[in-house]
């Protein structure tokens, strides 16, 4: 299964990138004339919607959002975990007792609603997705990062770096992180796919990416269900789509754990 994770994730790099020349039309490219157009036409393999749209290119576009929402959102997830988590579990102490309860406090809500609250402050689109998505998956996973840090930052080379007064920061950098990089990578791989389902989840309700832009879960609201028995591949695309892809990446991160 890692290695149909490992493809399925290889596709939605390669069509992301290359969605301009992969797409036959553009992702906003309509034609009233052709509206609802049932799947299997020579012209639109995948149908089109209620605009004339083409449903496979709005698809390979979609893929290029769901790519820069998981690669962004996951590296930032990252840097606020590593963040939280080298000073927590390095220093220790009051400061690392307090900032437990803080995530502990973070992590006893909703991440759903909390997210949902931050999106209506400051509206949707991409930037907004990506901050709030990253902010919050990093601080839940800054606990691993502390975890991994405790475990090493009592071995004798890290004593020894303190012992002739190498600053706190150059242990970090030079010692410490190297030797917490496996269970960063874990946390950006199984990141990028709850990045890719919360920002559909988001998109659905109205708080992720906005319209026109093709995003997959904003493709499984608004008009495909309001034609969801005339013309259910408006739903259907989008959403195999997201399943497949957030299949493949979990697989992926369960074959690098």
């Amino acid at each position: 299964l890692g290695t149909v994770g490992f493809a399925i994730v290889v596709i939605l790099f390669f069509s992301g990138i290359f969605a301009d020349f992969l797409a036959p039309y553009g992702m906003n490219e309509f034609t009233l004339a052709d509206r609802l157009t049932p799947p299997g036409s020579a012209k639109y393999i995948l149908g089109t919607d209620t605009l004339g749209r083409d449903m496979l290119s709005r698809i390979i576009f979609g893929a290029r959002i769901s790519m820069i929402v998981g690669l962004a959102g996951s590296a930032l997830c990252i840097i606020v975990a590593s963040l939280i988590g080298l000073v927590t579990g390095f220093f220790g102490g009051v400061f690392d007792m307090v900032t437990q309860r803080f995530v502990d406090a973070w992590m006893s809500f909703p991440s759903l609603f909390i997210a949902l609250a931050v999106m209506s402050i400051l509206g949707p689109g991409l930037g907004a997705v990506i901050l709030v998505l990253g902010l919050f998956d990093g601080i839940r996973n800054s606990r691993v990062i502390r975890s991994a840090v405790i475990g090493i930052k009592e071995n004798v080379y890290i004593q020894a770096s303190v012992a002739i007064g190498a600053s706190t920061p150059r242990i970090l950098i030079r010692h410490v992180l190297p030797n917490v990089m496996a269970p960063i990578m874990v946390v950006f791989t199984m990141s990028v796919g709850r990045m890719i389902l919360a920002e559909a989840t988001l998109s659905f309700l109205g708080f992720g990416i906005p319209p026109p832009e093709p995003s997959w879960g904003g493709m499984l609201s608004g008009i495909a269900r309001t034609y969801l028995l005339e013309a259910p591949w408006l739903a259907l695309w989008s959403g195999l789509a997201l399943a497949i892809v957030v299949f493949g990446v979990n697989m992926f991160g369960d074959a690098v754990r």
